[in-house]
Formats: structure tokens, sequence, C-alpha cells
């Protein structure tokens, strides 16, 4: 069963994602949720999950500071890694694809392009 992490510190963000993505649990993808970095890092290391939606803003630890543990520091690079932010500004970007993000959306983001791109990393 394929596993996806959402972790964001908005409710809103994280029921609009679980709504969105609702098509391919019916597929047999697990859900996991997360309100800020720490929680987020101990679900991956506990559940290692194929796909993350990580925010940039958070509290405890922020996602640059999750995704560069995740990718450089723990040895999970398999692991895919979206950084969903407000903060689109090209330098935030580079940053984040800099310290191992496999992609990044600005919010608010396209809904069928969450769809999409989740249903390639899946391989469905």
């Amino acid at each position: 069963m394929a596993k996806i992490l959402i972790a964001d510190d908005e409710k809103y963000i994280r029921l609009l994602l679980e709504q969105t993505l609702e098509e391919i649990t019916d597929e047999g993808v697990q859900l996991f949720f997360a309100v800020d970095g720490k929680e987020a890092l101990d679900i991956i290391q506990k559940e290692q999950p194929e796909l993350v939606f990580l925010d940039l803003m958070m509290p405890k630890l922020t996602g640059l500071e999750v995704c560069d543990l995740v990718k450089n520091k723990l040895g999970l690079e398999k692991i895919y890694i979206i950084m969903l932010t407000a903060k689109c500004q090209v330098g935030d970007m580079q940053r984040g694809l800099g310290i191992g993000a496999d992609n990044y959306i600005s919010k608010p983001f396209d809904l069928d392009g969450i769809i999409e791109i989740t249903k390639q990393v899946l391989a469905m």
C-alpha cells in the first residue's frame, strides 16, 4: 500500500488535499497528516511514505529543515518531497530544490495538478 504524508499547519490545506486525493485513497493509498515539522519528521521516519506534501512555513521544524534532514542526513532520498508554499519567490524555490525537494508548488495550487503529479509519483 502506497503512503502519502500531508504536512501543513493549516487545517484547511490538510482537508483540501485530503479531499483532492480521496479518489486515489480508494485505490489503496494511505494518507497521514502532520501539523508541524517535528510530527512530519516522526511520521516520515516511522512510515517512510513514497510522497510527502510539505509546507514550507511550519512550527517546530520548517519544511526546509525537514526536507534537509530527510534527503541529506537520514538517507531517505527516495521519498518524493513536494514543497507546498505561499512563498513563491525564485530564491525560495531555489533553496527548496537545492536541499533536495523534488518539486515546488505554490499556493494556491491546481487541484488537478496535485492529482496528476501524485499519480505520476506513485506510478498509478
